[in-house]
């Protein structure tokens, strides 16, 4: 009985505080807002994806706690920029904090170099087993987090500046795609590093997403990629804001688990066996972590088979990407069967996680690097 009634106790609605519901009020009242401004430039389909954005936001911020001061930030970040800008794109090149700080392009640039403090920081302190740098890297893996998506955010109004035809929400080419998923592979490795109490993660998990954004810098200043441009037909869709996200989502998780299971392969190795989390601790993460980027993955291929239907007439073409992105599913499929019907633990499946990174990198760039077909248009 005594269980039964600490378990009603804290669940559901009744473990809500009045900070959870102030959070709750201001996303409602932002979302009135900004739909007062800028109802006239959305459809039907995008007032319901911008409604259902805002209820997704408040549940995540409910689920964890440190997502009701981060998506406030950032958004006050962003609506700093707007602000500076007067309606000016111009005033980007001359307006100190714009152009220093404020502007998409100098917050990503932040970003970029936050996320490589964060992963120094780590090594340094998982070398030297210091968990105030350990810490540190935590804290500065926030801050270029808040960044990333605050220039995701103001670079969405720089588009309406350009032009009310050219404004878009920015998922639409590598560049922005690369800066959502370091947002998104950060984000999620924030959450599962506060629930095991595992700073030391941080080390291999910023690797990736520094890999990222190296390739985001080459991007930028070797093609000039931070440049926005209109948006091509294939992509001038509503279904864009949804597929694109969610697979995102996947790839991020992906990601983690690939470098979750180079740390686990160290730790059975007895490498660095002293200063990482036990094997069974990141083999479990790395499961969790497989099982949400699978869900999101899954349901990213149900949103882009629709997204063809409306755009090409079918669900399924066997294009390339499409049959990559099959593979992809098949192979976490496979690795979570095996798992959860076989047993199976340990190496095997760390390093069937590794290998299946790079498996989802190549359905990611490699087909649009060496494959034509329908999805031509993501191409380097």
């Amino acid at each position: 009985m005594e269980l039964s009634h600490s378990f009603t106790q804290h669940s559901g609605l009744k473990r809500l505080g009045i900070a959870d519901w102030l959070y709750a009020l201001l996303l409602c009242l932002t979302t009135a807002y900004s739909f007062h401004l800028y109802r006239s430039y959305m459809d039907g389909y995008e007032q319901a994806i911008f409604v259902g954005a805002t209820l997704g936001l408040i549940a995540l911020g409910w689920f964890w706690k440190p997502l009701r001061w981060f998506f406030p930030l950032t958004a006050g970040i962003a609506l700093l920029a707007i602000l500076a800008y007067q309606g000016d794109l111009a005033r980007g090149q001359t307006a100190f904090w714009l152009k220093y700080l404020l502007a998409s392009q100098s917050a990503i640039m932040w970003m970029c170099t936050l996320f490589f403090l964060a992963n120094l920081s780590y090594w340094a302190g998982l070398l030297v087993r210091s968990s105030t740098l350990t810490m540190l890297g935590s804290g500065l893996c926030w801050a270029a987090a808040t960044m990333g998506l605050a220039g995701l955010l103001t670079r969405w109004y720089e588009s309406y500046l350009i032009s009310p035809d050219i404004g878009h929400i920015p998922v639409s080419n590598l560049y922005e795609v690369f800066v959502m998923f370091t947002i998104i592979t950060a984000l999620m490795y924030l959450y599962y590093e506060a629930k095991y109490a595992a700073r030391q993660m941080g080390a291999f998990v910023l690797l990736i997403i520094n890999v990222a954004v190296a390739f985001t810098l080459w991007y930028t200043f070797e093609r000039q990629a931070h440049e926005i441009q209109p948006l091509i037909p294939a992509l001038q869709s509503w279904w864009m804001k949804i597929h694109v996200p969610a697979n995102f989502v996947g790839y991020g998780a992906f990601a983690i688990a690939a470098m979750l299971g180079i740390a686990q392969l160290l730790v059975l190795k007895g490498w660095l066996k002293d200063r990482l989390p036990a094997a069974e601790v990141l083999d479990e993460i790395m499961y969790k972590v497989i099982s949400v980027g699978f869900l999101f993955f899954t349901i990213a291929t149900i949103l882009g088979a629709m997204w063809a239907a409306d755009a090409w007439g079918g669900y399924w073409s066997w294009d390339p990407k499409e049959t990559w992105a099959l593979i992809v599913w098949l192979n976490y499929a496979a690795w979570l069967h095996i798992r959860l019907v076989k047993g199976w633990r340990g190496a095997p499946l760390a390093w069937w996680a590794v290998i299946g990174l790079f498996v989802t990198s190549f359905a990611f760039l490699g087909v649009n690097m060496f494959l034509a077909g329908l999805h031509s248009y993501g191409t380097l």
